[in-house]
């Protein structure tokens, strides 16, 4: 119940990523056509692109590290046997709990500004809110932090650490 909720989950922030990378390519391209074209660019497109891209890396975390696909070594992993495999899945994932433990509680405190203060990126025409990203980064963070902690609890079950697409 709680893995079907949790996969859920994170394809359901995967297309939501998706559906984002197309829109930047619709104001990316009414960017370039306006300069191309009509000398006019869409004011406020690097500072759409730059802080979408983080927030789009950071929604796909959490499926990636569901179905294995972060990147990896298997040179250790395909020549070992599995009580070793399983040690080296149950470090990584530690570590990735860890990791992810530590950016949530590291990037706490400037979301909390970000939203106090309203803070924005970029001048003139367009001003670009960093408050929303920086939300999906710490909130991606504990997600995150629970499909590592997901894996170990599959590991320790006897199930493959990866969850099937």
């Amino acid at each position: 119940m709680f893995e079907e909720k949790l996969s859920n989950a994170t394809k359901i922030l995967h297309i939501i990523s998706s559906g984002w990378v197309l829109i930047l390519a619709l104001i990316i391209c009414v960017d370039v056509i306006g300069r191309a074209f009509f000398n006019n660019p869409l004011l406020g497109t690097s500072e759409i692109v730059k802080n979408s891209v983080v927030a789009i890396t950071f929604l796909q975390i959490p499926l990636a590290i569901m179905i294995g696909a972060m990147l990896r070594t298997t040179i250790i992993l395909d020549s070992a046997g599995p009580k070793v495999r399983n040690a080296i899945e149950i470090l990584a994932c530690f570590l990735g709990v860890i990791f992810f433990i530590a950016l949530a509680a590291g990037s706490f405190e400037p979301l909390i500004d970000a939203w106090r203060i309203g803070e924005y990126e970029g001048e003139g025409a367009l001003r670009v809110p960093t408050y929303p990203v920086r939300t999906v980064v710490f909130l991606m963070a504990i997600l995150s932090a629970i499909v590592f902690a997901w894996q170990i609890v599959r590991i320790f079950s006897g199930k493959p650490h990866i969850v099937e697409n």
